[in-house]
């Protein structure tokens, strides 16, 4: 009978083999992912110390070292500039490989080759934007200009030799986890990067919303509820900036176009965050202590682990940058050199535009100036892990992809074909404007390099060591009418296209300006004298309280921009509690609010980590909002809508507190501003009292931020629950998923003196020590100060680990 024991041991253990190296579902095969000789055991690392190594290339033409510091920081010396990029792709996939590579699969539409088949839509909708057609442009500029060609291509032979070292065993871990392998990187997977940094910075549009809120609103109201200027903005040019007569106009259409979309869309498109933008600012020497400019810049995206950037100083013997990179695209994005600083805010113009088009036999022919013209159809594969590939006809217009059609979003909606116009769309090699910066010597060198930007636009700050400092609202902008790109136009008639783009030398801009600095933090770059008409979506107080604070300041020192990056004042809290309250009647108050509204009503305005006032006001005015705007915003026939902004809604109520929106559409009664503040506060405490209860009721607990892994399903792998404090309208602008993702303030007095932290750590090794050594710091307003070598620098005590790179 021993041989039924044997047998039910054997299909044991013959169901366990199978289980363990076999996918189950999502599930990686347990056996690889564990085994002590291949698994994630594989991917832990050491703390401490780390010896010096040798590394030989064939691809090398000369020597490079790479000397880490005490944060892991890799800084390159090298006898050329293609062995300086060869080496930076090496030791940034060393680091980053992983999230190097799923970025450029997000952004290609690829995610369901590793995924599986929920992540079809996701991919359709990167297809339909263009994303490989875009990139696919840009590695023909890229090709047609010798030095950033000779760039991207040693880049991408360094990732390509980091990668033949690799085995099943020292695969990143995530590899491990979903089962699958790294592939060769190729110069458009570069290219795809930039693209989808265009998607995440230029493309936001509200065109749909627009056209179909002129459905509801008369012109007059629209302009009320979505104006072009904010009265309380202070622009990047100061007001009262004189602007030379333009020397180029569009010439509008006799036709309507509101006539022409009298139709509604149910179409929803997916925008990144609004929010994405960043502040920068640069003082001159006569403001700050030293007589030496000081040059700030803290972009604000979406943070995760690994980290959005990777910190890098690059040495040749014709430059030698330090600063933030892109990990997957070489050279430094935001950064300074021996000459120059630099930083960079999104422009936040709109540069999509939609067409309505009207097409015959499906989708291969579309009417356009009287005929009717092929379409370019591109079959999409997208290919599905566990299952047969998905393809997706787009077609492709004199505007550019149809976007949405009879198959897209789904089959069920049918409504007109729309071309998206986007000007990433175009051939474009915004890598040639960042390798002249981090060259630049002087402001002809960062005018020059700027010339050759185009999308997605930016407000480039600098400050040389000459003592200059300038601003440029720096792009391709569309040559548009009045109102033009702010609703659907007919794709019909050549008279509804782009004109043409703002000369570069009449965009605004300003050097060495009276006042002694000059700033952006994603405001209106004009006042309304500006010859040219510019459409986007700005934030309002973080300029204002910028500008407020520079003004005031002097003998200004690297510390005090510290703590200004850091500064938590909500000005718009400031700005909308006089109006709250005169709309609280506290005596009639019950006991249960009554503590609310004392701590909302002593609050300071400052968003800080235990400030419990923070909260209450960003769920009251949240509330407030949905109050005013909901019924009119939520029509029965499901058209999409947007609320306005909520700078706009706090100035219609101040300038009018009987506003004709107050009351409610959908009740007999007429609503009073009064008893609508009433209502959202009694609302607003009942979801209050629960955080109370919970003993989570100031900001950092409330909100806090979370830095979620890039897989966004691995929670060991995130840092979470952070007590950070800022947010929406402040100049520390943390969110919970979103904030400032590198904070840099830089000195160009004689020697450089340079500071900066971003949310995370050099490495994408979760069992790495250096994976997320700098995220405490980060959310206690903490810098580092800089290691900026030279090549005789090599036995500093801060260097802690080589690599030497030869032939």
């Amino acid at each position: 009978m021993r041989i039924i024991p044997a047998v039910i041991t054997g299909a044991i253990t013959l169901s366990l083999t199978y289980l363990f190296s076999h996918k189950l579902g999502q599930v990686p095969p347990m056996g690889n992912l564990l085994s002590p000789q291949t698994g994630f055991w594989q991917n832990a690392e050491p703390v401490g110390e780390f010896p010096q190594q040798s590394v030989k290339l064939p691809a090398l033409r000369g020597k490079a070292e790479v000397w880490y510091d005490d944060r892991m920081v890799p800084h390159i010396f090298a006898d050329n500039e293609a062995d300086a990029y060869f080496v930076q792709g090496y030791v940034t996939a060393k680091d980053r490989l992983w999230q190097m590579e799923l970025q450029t699969f997000a952004a290609a539409g690829r995610l369901s080759e590793i995924l599986g088949p929920k992540l079809i839509a996701y991919d359709r909708q990167l297809r339909r934007l263009g994303m490989i057609y875009g990139a696919e442009k840009t590695v023909k500029e890229i090709n047609a200009d010798p030095a950033i060609k000779t760039a991207v291509d040693s880049y991408t032979a360094g990732i390509n030799a980091y990668i033949a070292t690799l085995t099943p065993a020292s695969y990143p871990v995530e590899y491990k986890i979903l089962d699958y392998k790294p592939e060769q990187w190729t110069p458009i997977k570069t290219a795809l990067l930039l693209k989808y940094m265009a998607n995440d910075l230029a493309g936001y549009c509200r065109d749909l919303e627009f056209t179909n809120a002129r459905r509801f609103f008369p012109l007059k109201e629209f302009n009320q509820i979505y104006p072009d200027f904010i009265d309380a903005t202070d622009p990047i040019i100061p007001k009262g900036t004189p602007y030379a007569a333009p020397t180029a106009k569009a010439l509008s259409p006799a036709d309507s176009i509101i006539a022409a979309n009298a139709a509604y869309f149910k179409f929803k498109v997916e925008q990144p965050d609004p929010d994405n933008g960043s502040n920068n600012w640069a003082v001159g020497g006569s403001k700050t202590r030293s007589g030496a400019p000081i040059l700030c810049s803290d972009p604000h995206l979406g943070l995760s682990l690994p980290s959005l950037w990777y910190e890098i100083q690059i040495h040749t013997p014709g430059m030698n940058v330090y600063g933030a990179s892109l990990p997957g695209s070489p050279g430094v994005i935001i950064g300074f050199n021996d000459h120059i600083a630099w930083g960079v805010t999104n422009g936040e113009e709109d540069v999509k535009d939609y067409y309505r088009m009207e097409f015959r036999n499906g989708k291969s022919e579309y009417l356009y100036n009287g005929s009717y013209r092929k379409a370019d159809i591109r079959v999409e594969e997208i290919k599905v892990r566990g299952g047969a590939s998905y393809y997706d006809s787009v077609a492709y217009t004199v505007f550019g992809p149809v976007m949405f059609d009879n198959t897209f979003p789904d089959k069920v909606t049918s409504q007109s074909f729309l071309a998206m116009r986007w000007k990433a769309l175009d051939s474009s090699n915004e890598l040639a404007t960042f390798y002249l910066l981090n060259k630049a010597k002087n402001y002809d060198d960062y005018q020059d390099a700027l010339k050759r930007y185009t999308c997605p636009a930016q407000n480039f700050v600098f400050a040389d060591k000459q003592g200059d400092i300038a601003i440029w609202h720096n792009g391709q902008y569309p040559l548009r009418w009045k109102d033009q790109g702010k609703w659907i136009m007919p794709g019909t008639d050549s008279s509804f296209a782009w004109q043409g783009y703002i000369p570069h030398e009449e965009l605004p801009h300003i050097k060495n300006p009276e006042r002694g600095f000059v700033s952006s933090a994603n405001q209106r770059a004009t006042d309304s004298t500006y010859p040219y008409a510019l459409y986007g979506t700005y934030d309002v107080y973080r300029g204002v309280r910028i500008n407020q604070r520079l003004t005031a300041m002097s003998a200004i020192t690297p510390q005090d921009m510290m703590q200004l990056q850091n500064d938590d004042m909500n000005l718009f809290a400031a700005n909308a509690m006089p109006l709250i309250r005169r709309h609280i009647d506290s005596s009639s108050l019950t006991a249960a609010q009554q503590p609310y509204w004392q701590l909302l009503s002593a609050w300071d305005c400052m968003a800080t980590p235990d400030s419990k006032g923070a909260t209450i006001f960003n769920k009251f005015w949240a509330k407030l909002e949905d109050t005013i705007w909901y019924d009119e915003m939520h029509p029965k026939d499901s058209t999409i809508l947007g609320y306005p902004q909520s700078v706009v809604t706090l100035q219609l109520l101040l300038k009018d507190s009987s506003l004709k929106y107050i009351d409610n559409i959908n009740t007999p009664q007429r609503e009073t501003l009064t008893s609508l503040v009433h209502g959202a506060f009694a609302a607003t405490v009942k979801e209050l009292s629960q955080l109370n209860q919970s003993n989570k009721l100031e900001l950092g607990k409330a909100r806090g931020t979370d830095i979620n892994h890039l897989s966004r399903g691995i929670p060991a792998f995130s840092a979470l629950h952070l007590n950070t404090g800022g947010g929406t309208h402040i100049v520390n602008a943390t969110k919970q998923t979103h904030g400032p993702s590198w904070r840099m303030v830089v000195e160009m007095a004689d020697k450089t003196v340079a500071y900066g932290i971003y949310p995370g750590g050099q490495s994408g090794n979760p069992g790495s020590p250096f994976y997320d050594n700098s995220v405490n710091d980060w959310v206690s307003g903490k810098y580092y100060q800089l290691h900026i070598f030279n090549s005789s620098e090599a036995d500093d005590p801060a260097i802690r680990y080589k690599l030497v790179f030869s032939k």
